[in-house]
Formats: structure tokens, sequence, C-alpha cells
């Protein structure tokens, strides 16, 4: 069996290029952000509706069963419901890590959402340095701490 090989060009004759491909749409492009924004939108939507105060409705964080310490994401789901009726002060209360997290979430998710809108989405990728990394880990070890300490009981839920 002859194995394939691709035309040569003969002297004297112009080569073809390959046809490309199509560019994808603008409408295709924003899919997948959209999609994202449409299940963290029926999430909040689900915690918006079912109250995480009232107890049975969500499983508690098996962290704090254990241990009795506060990880940097107790009382996250009453930190959103809080955010989805509009009281920021109850969100900030209950998590406020999560707070700056969720706003962080939006701006990136925006950031997404024009760079595939101008058809951006192979050049100038977000991307995040290893000591930025490693800051976002202090931070949230940071808040881990503070959070469980007698003075930092303005931060635990």
């Amino acid at each position: 069996m002859e194995k394939h090989r691709p035309p040569v060009a003969r002297a004297g004759t112009t080569p073809v290029p390959a046809p490309r491909a199509a560019a994808p749409t603008t409408a295709r492009r924003v899919a997948v952000p959209l999609t994202t924004l449409a299940g963290a939108g029926a999430a909040f939507a689900y915690v918006g509706a079912v109250n995480p105060n009232q107890p049975g409705h969500y499983p508690g964080c098996p962290f704090h069963a254990v241990t009795g310490l506060y990880c940097p994401a107790c009382g996250g789901t009453r930190c959103a419901w809080a955010l989805v009726h509009g009281d920021l002060g109850t969100a900030l209360r209950d998590n406020a890590l999560a707070v700056v997290g969720f706003g962080v979430c939006a701006v990136l998710w925006a950031l997404w959402l024009r760079r595939e809108a101008l058809g951006r989405s192979a050049s100038g990728r977000l991307r995040m340095p290893r000591a930025g990394w490693w800051a976002l880990g202090a931070v949230v070890l940071a808040f881990t701490v503070v959070r469980n300490l007698p003075f930092g009981h303005a931060l635990a839920p």
C-alpha cells in the first residue's frame, strides 16, 4: 500500500493554497461565556429561591463539622443568598472573601466575553503569574486563620 503524499507543485505552476476554515461567528464565539453565565445565574437563582438560613436545605460544612473551625467558604451560600436579595451588609458579614471573589469573577467574565466578542480569544489570554497564585493562597489562608481567632470574630459567619 502506497503512502499518500501531498501534491508537488510542478515547475512553472502556482501552488493552490489549502482552503481555510471559516472564522467562527460572533454568536458562536460568545456561546461559551454566555452558557457559563447561564449556569452561574441558575446557581444563584436556586440559592436565592431556597433560603440557606433555614436548616435542612443544604449540607453543612464537613470541615466545620469535624474541626469546629470555619473554612474559607463557610458562610458562602448564605452570602450568595444575601447578595441575590440585595443585602450587601449581610453578605459581607457572612463571607467577605466570597463577596470579593464574586466581584472578581464578574469582572473576569466581562473581560472574557469582550475578548470573545471582539474575536481575540486565541490571543491575549488572561494569565496569572506563579507569584499571583501564591499571593492568592496567602490571602485565603490569612482570611481562614483570622476568622478563627478571637479578634477576627467579625469575619466569622
